[in-house]
């Protein structure tokens, strides 16, 4: 397949104001103004692809099962913002928003408002520079931002996942506009993330599909128990989509502080997991008048209304990463529940 055979527009009006006009009447894009991906600007893009093949299919995307190439990638990376040394990370993040396990096309078209959230991991988040410090989940970044919004402008121009259309959410989410973030590897007391879950490679991105950061504050405590405490109270509110207690992760984003006082204290990620599975747990007699259960195991139907149970089934459903910087504030991105989250290698 060759460039020939994508369409190549003719702008009447090649004035910012037009070109941005032009978008908006093609239904492309966020809301937010874009660059031109100019046969020359997406040809640079793809350079950071070394030499493999452009129009290589790398995933479908549900719900309009739209077909990914590195090109087609490249053109939402260009309009984005991002540069060529962002490439593979983004492209790796749509790999991964193909796994089956991931299951992109609840996650498109539900009404809740879940959103992919990329962390870039290793010396991929260190060569891109991707934030990782004070501010990881906000603003100010061209990084975190563009990468974040690439793989947005993905989900609406090849997936479908326009408001109405393809993506019903109720209200939507900032987090659709752009979500990504760095761990903080050097202030990690215990390693990266990416080895927890099998990936040795220097370069890793994760995809998790959730909800906005909940945030926990937690200025005083010098012991793991009284920091934890409060993110447990943080996992167990009934308004999430995890609260009918099934499957769904929970990503708790430590700050290097939180981190490190629970590291000093001898705790390990897996102690911090047990810890808040056996903490964030909730009556089963107010989830049964709370919710139906259908997605219940045959183990959770058979406990007693004065019973407690944990906001999911397994310790291992909570992920532990940090990121962020100075300032003792933390937070819980619980899942959208009928999704896993996915590790890969950067690869081009």
């Amino acid at each position: 397949m060759s460039l020939d055979m994508y369409e190549i527009l003719e702008i009447p009006d090649s004035s910012e104001r037009g070109l941005q006009n032009l978008f908006h009447e093609k239904g492309w894009g966020d809301g937010l103004p874009m660059i031109a991906p100019t046969r020359d600007r997406v040809e640079e893009m793809l350079s950071a692809s070394q030499d493999l093949d452009p129009d290589e299919v790398i995933a479908s995307l549900p719900p309009r099962n739209g077909v990914a190439t590195r090109r087609i990638i490249a053109v939402n990376a260009v309009m984005a913002g991002c540069r060529p040394e962002h490439f593979p990370v983004l492209v790796s993040a749509i790999r991964a928003l193909s796994a089956p396990e991931m299951n992109l096309r609840g996650v498109n078209a539900t009404t809740h408002c879940v959103a992919p959230l990329l962390i870039v991991h290793g010396k991929a988040a260190r060569d891109g520079n991707y934030n990782s410090g004070l501010g990881a989940f906000g603003p100010g970044n061209l990084a975190n931002a563009t990468t974040g919004r690439a793989v947005r402008l993905t989900l609406l121009h090849v997936a479908g996942a326009t408001p109405g259309v393809g993506d019903a959410s109720t209200q939507g989410s900032p987090a659709k506009y752009s979500y990504c973030v760095a761990e903080n590897l050097d202030s990690s007391p215990w390693g990266g993330y990416a080895r927890t879950v099998g990936i040795e490679d220097e370069s890793a991105v994760t995809v998790h599909c959730g909800e906005a950061p909940h945030n926990v504050h937690d200025m005083e405590s010098s012991e793991p128990s009284a920091i934890l405490d409060k993110v447990a109270s943080a996992m167990t509110s009934w308004g999430q989509n995890n609260a009918p207690i099934s499957q769904g992760e929970y990503f708790i984003a430590l700050c290097p502080e939180h981190a490190a006082t629970c590291a000093a204290h001898g705790w390990s990620r897996s102690d911090i997991a047990s810890y808040l599975f056996n903490k964030a747990t909730v009556n089963v007699g107010d989830a049964r008048k709370a919710f139906e259960l259908r997605a219940w195991a045959p183990w959770q139907h058979a406990l007693e209304d004065t019973d407690n149970i944990s906001m999911t089934e397994k310790a291992e459903n909570i992920r532990i990463f940090v990121t962020g910087g100075a300032g003792k504030h933390s937070c819980v991105i619980p899942s959208w529940g009928m999704t896993k989250s996915v590790t890969v290698p950067v690869l081009p």
